[in-house]
Protein backbone atom coordinates (compact mmCIF):
# COMPACT_ATOMS: atom_id res chain seq x y z
CA UNK A 1 0.00 0.00 0.00
CA UNK A 2 1.45 3.14 -0.80
CA UNK A 3 1.38 6.36 1.72
CA UNK A 4 -1.39 8.85 0.66
CA UNK A 5 -0.39 12.39 -0.70
CA UNK A 6 -1.28 14.72 2.00
CA UNK A 7 -3.66 17.36 0.89
CA UNK A 8 -2.72 21.18 1.54
CA UNK A 9 -3.96 24.28 1.57
CA UNK A 10 -3.79 27.25 -1.41
CA UNK A 11 -1.76 29.19 0.84
CA UNK A 12 0.48 25.93 1.84
CA UNK A 13 0.88 25.47 -2.10
CA UNK A 14 2.45 28.95 -2.22
CA UNK A 15 4.88 28.58 0.00
CA UNK A 16 5.70 25.09 -1.27
CA UNK A 17 6.00 26.89 -4.32
CA UNK A 18 8.36 29.37 -3.03
CA UNK A 19 10.80 27.22 -1.83
CA UNK A 20 11.18 25.27 -4.92
CA UNK A 21 11.34 28.62 -6.64
CA UNK A 22 14.72 28.92 -4.36
CA UNK A 23 17.86 27.10 -4.68
CA UNK A 24 18.81 26.82 -0.83
CA UNK A 25 16.63 27.54 2.24
CA UNK A 26 14.55 30.49 3.40
CA UNK A 27 13.15 31.35 6.46
CA UNK A 28 9.68 31.81 7.34
CA UNK A 29 10.66 36.13 7.36
CA UNK A 30 12.20 35.32 3.93
CA UNK A 31 8.95 33.97 3.06
CA UNK A 32 6.32 35.84 4.61
CA UNK A 33 8.42 38.99 3.15
CA UNK A 34 8.49 37.33 -0.71
CA UNK A 35 4.29 37.07 -0.25
CA UNK A 36 3.96 39.96 1.67
CA UNK A 37 4.13 42.72 -1.43
CA UNK A 38 2.31 40.35 -3.57
CA UNK A 39 -1.72 39.05 -4.56
CA UNK A 40 -1.00 35.98 -2.37
CA UNK A 41 0.12 38.22 0.82
CA UNK A 42 -0.25 36.15 4.29
CA UNK A 43 0.78 37.48 8.16
CA UNK A 44 3.78 35.83 9.20
CA UNK A 45 1.77 33.97 12.20
CA UNK A 46 0.28 32.20 9.36
CA UNK A 47 3.15 31.77 7.35
CA UNK A 48 4.75 29.57 10.13
CA UNK A 49 1.49 28.18 10.99
CA UNK A 50 1.35 26.62 7.50
CA UNK A 51 5.14 26.00 7.27
CA UNK A 52 4.88 23.25 10.46
CA UNK A 53 2.19 21.72 8.62
CA UNK A 54 4.19 21.43 5.60
CA UNK A 55 6.73 19.80 8.02
CA UNK A 56 4.27 17.44 9.87
CA UNK A 57 3.02 16.41 6.33
CA UNK A 58 6.80 15.22 5.45
CA UNK A 59 6.33 17.75 2.45
CA UNK A 60 9.41 20.16 4.25
CA UNK A 61 12.31 19.78 6.60
CA UNK A 62 13.19 22.34 8.78
CA UNK A 63 16.66 23.09 10.04
CA UNK A 64 16.88 25.02 13.25
CA UNK A 65 20.43 27.31 14.12
CA UNK A 66 21.59 27.82 17.42
CA UNK A 67 20.87 31.48 17.57
CA UNK A 68 16.79 29.81 17.31
CA UNK A 69 16.10 31.05 13.80
CA UNK A 70 14.70 28.02 11.35
CA UNK A 71 14.74 27.65 7.65
CA UNK A 72 12.96 25.33 5.43
CA UNK A 73 13.26 23.43 2.02
CA UNK A 74 11.52 21.35 0.54
CA UNK A 75 11.92 17.13 1.14
CA UNK A 76 13.30 16.01 -1.93
CA UNK A 77 16.35 18.65 -1.77
CA UNK A 78 18.68 16.74 0.30
CA UNK A 79 21.08 19.48 2.00
CA UNK A 80 23.35 19.17 4.76
CA UNK A 81 25.91 21.62 6.75
CA UNK A 82 28.60 22.74 8.57
CA UNK A 83 27.70 25.73 11.31
CA UNK A 84 29.42 27.77 13.53
CA UNK A 85 28.28 27.92 17.21
CA UNK A 86 30.08 31.19 17.87
CA UNK A 87 29.18 33.45 14.45
CA UNK A 88 26.58 31.12 12.86
CA UNK A 89 28.67 31.20 9.39
CA UNK A 90 27.09 27.85 7.36
CA UNK A 91 28.71 26.13 5.25
CA UNK A 92 27.26 22.87 2.98
CA UNK A 93 28.14 19.79 3.10
CA UNK A 94 28.41 17.97 -0.72
CA UNK A 95 26.54 14.87 -0.77
CA UNK A 96 24.86 12.95 1.77
CA UNK A 97 26.49 9.84 4.50
CA UNK A 98 23.03 9.41 5.55
CA UNK A 99 21.95 8.22 2.28
CA UNK A 100 23.94 4.75 2.53
CA UNK A 101 22.55 3.58 5.87
CA UNK A 102 19.68 1.07 5.14
CA UNK A 103 17.11 2.60 7.84
CA UNK A 104 14.11 0.87 6.80
CA UNK A 105 15.41 -2.89 8.20
CA UNK A 106 15.65 -0.68 11.79
CA UNK A 107 12.65 0.89 11.96
CA UNK A 108 9.21 -0.17 13.18
CA UNK A 109 6.15 -0.48 10.76
CA UNK A 110 4.68 1.54 13.42
CA UNK A 111 6.79 4.88 11.93
CA UNK A 112 6.65 6.21 8.97
CA UNK A 113 9.72 7.96 7.84
CA UNK A 114 9.37 11.77 6.17
CA UNK A 115 13.05 13.15 6.17
CA UNK A 116 16.15 13.29 7.86
CA UNK A 117 18.58 15.90 8.99
CA UNK A 118 22.20 16.23 9.71
CA UNK A 119 23.80 18.95 11.47
CA UNK A 120 27.34 19.28 12.50
CA UNK A 121 28.03 22.26 14.88
CA UNK A 122 31.58 23.74 16.05
CA UNK A 123 33.75 26.46 15.56
CA UNK A 124 34.58 28.00 11.72
CA UNK A 125 38.48 29.10 11.12
CA UNK A 126 38.31 32.58 12.13
CA UNK A 127 36.45 31.67 15.55
CA UNK A 128 38.59 29.34 16.52
CA UNK A 129 41.67 31.51 15.95
CA UNK A 130 40.00 34.64 18.26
Amino acid sequence: MSPKKPVISKRQEQLLFELKKCTDEMSGQELHRKLHNGENSMGLTTVYRNLQTLVKQGLIRSRHLPNGEVFYAPVERDIHHLTCVSCGETSRIQGCPVKTIDISKKVSNKFELLFHTLEYFGLCQNCSNN
